[in-house]
């Protein structure tokens, strides 16, 4: 086989991989199986100011998902971009619904993951959660979008994304306004 072939099904092989991780993420966080949700990420995963590891990251990701009862999260898109054979990037689009308090939260979510390949293994170095909302599902999202009350994370979508403010930099306020009362995502 030539190593361009080689390279070639090495890379399929990974992509594939790489598009399993969120789809057992969801599945560990919806069976509420912590053992097999933090051996999705690397071992030394960094955790901020609190440490790293999988057991740091266990201690805070187990008493968050203790904060609402049921949750189901469907995974709606991802798109993969290699930084080299054993490195790579991307985002992935997630519907995702929780059970707190009596309502059903639901909530537009966008994972902008890194990726690492160790042991022949591909697992998450860091996911970075963001979202356009958070409302109940007997309610319509609305400006001001403060999320969900219970988890105090302001949306930072679709601002976050490079090309938004670019895009709409040039574009007449009172036009903006007629579309959105939220326009700057304040």
């Amino acid at each position: 086989m030539s190593a361009d072939l080689a390279e070639r099904i090495d890379r399929l092989e990974s992509l594939a991989a790489i598009q399993q991780l969120p789809m057992r993420y969801a599945l560990a966080v919806d069976g509420r199986d912590m053992d097999a949700w933090v051996k999705l990420f690397v071992p030394d995963v960094h955790c901020g100011r609190r440490g790293t590891g999988r057991d740091v990251l266990r201690s805070i990701i187990e008493p968050a998902v203790r904060t609402f009862y049921r949750s189901i999260h469907q995974i709606c898109g991802h798109r993969v971009e290699f930084d080299d054979a054993d490195h790579a990037h991307g985002v992935v689009y997630c519907r995702a619904e929780h059970e707190d308090d009596g309502k059903w939260v639901i909530m537009a979510i966008a994972y902008f993951d890194t990726y690492e390949r160790r042991g022949g293994e591909w697992l998450f170095v860091r996911r970075q959660e963001k979202h356009w909302y958070a409302a109940d599902w007997q309610e319509r999202p609305a400006a001001p979008f403060t999320g969900w009350a219970a988890h105090e994370t302001p949306p930072r979508l679709p601002q976050d994304f490079e090309s938004w403010n670019a895009f709409w930099a040039g574009e007449d306020k009172d036009s903006i306004a007629r579309m959105t009362r939220q326009p700057t995502g304040e």
